[in-house]
């Protein structure tokens, strides 16, 4: 990370004998943007002797932003795939989308990476995700400069550059760009959405990558946030709620400012937590199964011109199970999780709404621009066979659909998927429809079906509704570069003192007016997990490399050779779809696009191929606290996992010095919760430890004997 010296950078302080410091000349300093923050306006005033030879007048703060200036809105929904919303030819009703779509345009070659962080991170930023430390979630960050989780100050975003040009900018849900070891009430706060590092004036959401929709573990800029306990609550219609909110005190207090916002809910991320009325609304509709829905939702997609007529649906994976296979006892099972998860998404949708309905009631829904990108990546398939506990697949933990039904038996049947006491999510061959017309879900960033996201833009002020798909080749990256074309701003060199990487991305602007015009960008490249693929002048080169998403366990992980994976070739001009493979009729095309992917691979730093997967071979070196010992007390709360004591997952000694009254009843310590943990707590008077194995098994020893009220060491070893 390079900081500019003084004498390059005159926004600094300049040094003078003796020590005293004094600030730069304003009148030095540049005002073009190329180094933020701009320059204090000068005073208008005259200071003389005396008040008699002195002129006060208020110095006006000069804006760097054209009058029109339009207000900027970013919907970015989570973990869903390009065949999904009805809009396009899914089968999802997703009226919100529909509706800026008809007002706006549409476009169907817009990409992602195909994982939560380092999309996230490549779109606030311009950036490619590993240029930007981003190359795997927060949660699997490793020691290479690729892959750190830290976004670094030489790569400012979106909120930090705006709002040093005035606006006003606020972020609401999901987060996933804080180094997992830097999210306690201690900070640092350097890198939380409204910490310098990052810039945005104000967040409400959660920082890790998935939350409960009922009991979400919030925060409020810096400070920790409960949700109401009561059967009403969902983390989405509150993100709505609070973004709605935000919206009117802009009106109230800043109405001349622009406003910049990001609103990226939870859903549709495991676990699937939707209200039973919504699910109850695709009541029978995937009874044939998820080889018969990708079939309908791929003739609908042509028949819509959404897909090119001549576009091939591409085949299933061997290793991906059939309709066909499952066992007519589980089809109830996996119909019905697949009915959430689409009421779930709808719900989302039409929470949206709520957030663009405001913008028509203030008056400034004409000039605002937005995007919504449906999806940070393609459909999930970590929810496998199908789960009622969705983290057993991220923890590699094997387990059985009988320990789910009998579990799921248990705490109601059918009817608790959805609801809390359960973390459901659907079978991985639900994900893969939901990636129609195209193969392989999320976590593959070497087919579309991990990284090919619908995306709508409208800005009724300047966009004319145009029914025709744009399908130039693009990526989140492009979403900033794309900002700064329209308001005139050029990528400032200087931010707070820190020389700036290149921005990645290519500006769209371009296809605004024009569906047809020749796409711009010509290069662009993927990398997650070692699934890899290179982007050039309309041919794209990829392999899929070691991970399967839809396994538990992915056989050769540990000794996989990323030199010797097989690559396909594609010429999208003609195979949309990426179903034929030209490998064999163009091998020094391919051999050309494998060297180059390497040479900008290096250049990004990606190296090494494959290290999202190195806490799977070596879950030792996982991000952990460098504490060993701790000493709590009724304050310590909100704790996350990663800086905890590993309870439940390593040895562990804990000495409680407690004063029980009689009878008494209360927790003594608790980490995780219903998805999974463990707890000691007291009873009307007996001490019960209860460890919670994800769900689908439980353990639980209390005391046979009542303690008797007074002072009392508990240890557990």
């Amino acid at each position: 990370m390079k900081r500019v010296l003084p004498s390059l950078a005159m926004t600094l302080a300049l040094a003078l004998p003796g020590g005293i410091a004094r600030a730069a000349d304003p009148a030095s300093m540049p005002d073009d943007g190329s180094v933020l923050p701009f320059p204090p306006t000068p005073s208008a005033s005259i200071a003389g002797p005396t008040l008699q030879e002195s002129k006060h007048q208020r110095r006006v703060e000069q804006s760097h932003l054209p009058e029109d200036a339009p207000n900027i809105l970013i919907i970015l929904l989570d973990d869903v795939g390009f065949g999904l919303p009805d809009t396009y030819g899914g089968p999802i009703h997703t009226p919100t989308l529909s509706r800026l779509a008809n007002e706006g345009i549409s476009y169907n070659a817009f990409h992602t990476t195909a994982i939560c962080s380092p999309t996230r991170a490549a779109l606030l930023t311009g950036r490619n995700h590993q240029r930007v430390g981003s190359g795997t979630i927060a949660e699997r960050a490793v020691d290479w400069d690729g892959y750190t989780g830290v976004i670094p100050r030489t790569s400012a975003t979106l909120a930090k550059v705006l709002g040093e040009y005035g606006y006003k900018t606020a972020a609401f849900g999901k987060w996933h760009n804080t180094p997992a070891t830097q999210t306690t009430a201690m900070g640092p706060f350097t890198l939380w959405p409204s910490g310098e590092g990052i810039g945005f004036d104000y967040f409400y959401g959660f920082l890790a990558g998935e939350t409960s929709q009922w009991e979400p573990r919030l925060v409020e800029n810096f400070n920790p946030v409960e949700p109401p306990h009561d059967a009403t609550y969902h983390l989405s219609e509150d993100l709505a709620e609070k973004a709605v909110t935000w919206l009117r005190k802009h009106r109230a207090f800043a109405p001349d400012k622009p406003f910049f916002m990001y609103w990226a809910p939870g859903a549709a991320h495991g676990p699937h937590h939707v209200f039973s009325e919504w699910a109850d609304k695709y009541k029978g509709q995937f009874d044939d199964g998820w080889d018969a829905l990708r079939e309908r939702t791929f003739e609908r997609q042509k028949a819509l011109g959404w897909s090119p007529p001549d576009t091939q649906l591409t085949p299933r994976a061997d290793s991906m199970p059939g309709w066909d296979s499952i066992p007519e006892s589980q089809r109830a099972f996996q119909t019905r999780l697949m009915e959430v998860f689409a009421g779930f998404v709808e719900h989302v949708d039409v929470q949206v709404g709520k957030v663009i309905d405001e913008l028509d009631r203030l008056g400034v829904r004409d000039n605002t621009l937005v995007f919504y990108i449906f999806g940070d990546n393609g459909s999930s398939a970590e929810g496998q066979n199908g789960t009622i506990s969705e983290l057993l697949a991220q923890n590699n933990i094997p387990n059985t659909l009988d320990q789910h039904l009998a579990a799921l038996d248990e705490l109601g049947g059918l009817d608790a998927l959805g609801g809390p006491k359960v973390d459901n999510m659907y079978h991985a061959g639900w994900a893969w429809a939901g990636g129609t017309p195209f193969r392989h879900t999320k976590l593959i960033a070497s087919h579309f079906g991990g990284t090919r996201n619908p995306m709508a833009v409208s800005w009724p002020a300047k966009i004319a509704a145009d029914e025709t798909p744009r399908s130039q080749f693009h990526h989140v990256n492009d979403i900033v570069p794309t900002l700064y074309d329209i308001l005139g701003l050029t990528p400032p060199e200087v931010v707070d003192g820190f020389e700036q990487d290149p921005i990645d991305g290519t500006s769209l602007a371009y296809t605004f007016s024009d569906p047809k015009a020749p796409g711009r960008k010509a290069l662009q490249y993927f990398d997650n997990n070692g699934s890899r693929g290179l982007y050039k002048d309309g041919w794209f080169a990829s392999t899929f490399g070691p991970l399967t998403p839809w396994l538990t366990v992915s056989p050769g992980l540990a000794t996989w050779d990323s030199s010797e994976d097989v690559w396909e070739l594609h010429d999208l001009g003609k195979d949309f779809s990426q179903a034929e493979n030209l490998a064999d009729r163009e091998p020094e095309r391919l051999a050309a696009m494998q060297a180059e992917f390497l040479e900008v691979a290096e250049a990004n730093k990606a190296f090494p191929i494959g290290a999202g997967i190195w806490l799977r071979i070596h879950p030792e070196d996982r991000i952990k606290t460098p504490y060993t010992s701790w000493q709590f007390d009724a304050t310590t709360t909100r704790m996350p996992e990663f800086t905890a004591p590993g309870l439940g997952r390593e040895s562990t000694h804990v000495v409680i010095d407690a004063d029980l009254p009689e009878n008494a009843s209360g927790v003594l310590y608790a980490l995780g919760g219903a998805s999974g943990g463990l707890s000691l707590f007291m009873d009307e008077g007996r001490l019960v430890y209860e460890y919670n194995m994800l769900v689908i098994e439980r353990y639980r020893v209390a005391s046979a004997e009542k303690i008797p009220a007074g002072e009392h060491r508990i240890e557990v070893d």
